[in-house]
């Protein structure tokens, strides 16, 4: 099958550091090829990839000294699709698959053979929220079957749970002393309040996050003041190998969700180091974590609290298996070819 990857081009495929859209997509890119598929991947110049790639962004557009106005950086966007529409027209697809946003329906009438969208985001936002309902009639495909509920009339053709290569992430049945944190600085992920279950349970928390522009505020005034570099530690942004580090010597990592979270890659992640996660019961959350055996779901702060000090009764070997048997890269390329197969009327 001819299939072409359209990724978003504000972060290289794979990112560097942060970035849960773009390591879906090249490790979709890269079990696809394996299985024998013709990929093509559409990305920023700096992404590395076994597929074939088309240079839509010469780098991360979030790196372009040229795009630190907000509005540069939606015109290199728009200028980078109108890049990949060409490609898709000259290319004899069979499928394209879209992981850029909502901004390629625009274009689906003058593409000459069929697409489809993965929804990567919670669609609570006004705008996604609009342009998705004008385009329901398309073809989506959610990340977890809880992300329907703020999009529920579109035209879903599957459920694809994200995967990861879980033998790149190093297994640890010896935990460290402390909890982490691993994502974005926002109030949606809750930092502040992995802090709160810290301090209250007398534990150490090391922060491994990025700090987006629009959050830097947040991050001033609600975080920073409470980050004393002994008790409450914050790393920044981190490369794998320091993110496997962080995860695989965690006793715990904690998601305090303050939002329905459509997926949420770093609760894999740390399973599939062995360690387990508490999490806030929201979004996504029931259908990654088996409740008493992975980890906890809880319906608030306090339950969080209540839980971390009964985590040594999760065990890491069951937090391994259970994302290994459901949350593995290659069985989220068998599943994305299913649902091209459904798209396609095979």
């Amino acid at each position: 099958m001819k299939i072409a990857l359209l990724a978003p081009f504000e972060e290289p495929v794979p990112p560097v550091k942060y970035g849960g859209t773009e390591l879906v997509v090249f490790n979709l890119a890269e079990e696809l090829v394996k299985m024998g598929h013709d990929v093509t991947l559409l990305a920023s110049g700096d992404s590395h990839t076994s597929a074939k790639l088309v240079v839509c962004a010469p780098a991360a557009i979030r790196t372009l000294k040229s795009a630190r106005n907000q509005k540069t950086r939606v015109a290199l966007n728009y200028q980078g699709l109108a890049r990949a529409i060409e490609v898709i027209n000259g290319g004899n697809f069979d499928i394209i698959h879209n992981h850029f946003g909502w901004q390629p329906l625009l274009f689906e009438n003058t593409i000459d053979c069929p697409m489809v969208t993965t929804l990567h985001g919670t669609l609570v936002d006004p705008t996604e929220k609009l342009m998705h309902d004008q385009y329901r009639d398309s073809a989506f495909i959610s990340i977890s079957d809880s992300q329907r509920r703020h999009g529920p009339n579109l035209n879903y053709i599957a459920t694809v749970y994200n995967g990861i290569n879980v033998k790149s992430f190093s297994f640890n049945d010896k935990p460290g002393e402390y909890l982490a944190f691993l994502g974005r600085i926002c109030p949606e992920k809750g930092p502040t309040y992995a802090i709160e279950i810290a301090k209250k349970t007398n534990q150490r928390l090391i922060i491994a996050a990025k700090v987006d522009p629009v959050d830097e505020d947040f991050f001033e005034e609600f975080v920073e003041p409470l980050i004393d570099g002994d008790q409450i530690i914050f790393i920044g942004e981190v490369d794998h190998e320091a993110k496997v580090k962080m995860l695989k010597n965690a006793t715990a990592l904690l998601s305090p969700l303050q939002w329905d979270e459509p997926f949420g890659l770093a609760n894999i992640e740390a399973m599939a180091c062995g360690t387990p996660v508490i999490a806030i019961n929201r979004g996504s959350m029931k259908e990654l974590i088996i409740n008493d055996k992975t980890g906890y779901l809880c319906s608030n702060i306090d339950e969080m609290i209540d839980q971390v000090p009964r985590i040594g009764r999760i065990d890491r070997v069951a937090c391994r298996q259970h994302v290994m048997e459901n949350f593995n890269s290659k069985l989220m390329a068998k599943r994305y070819l299913e649902a091209y197969g459904q798209l396609m009327g095979d």
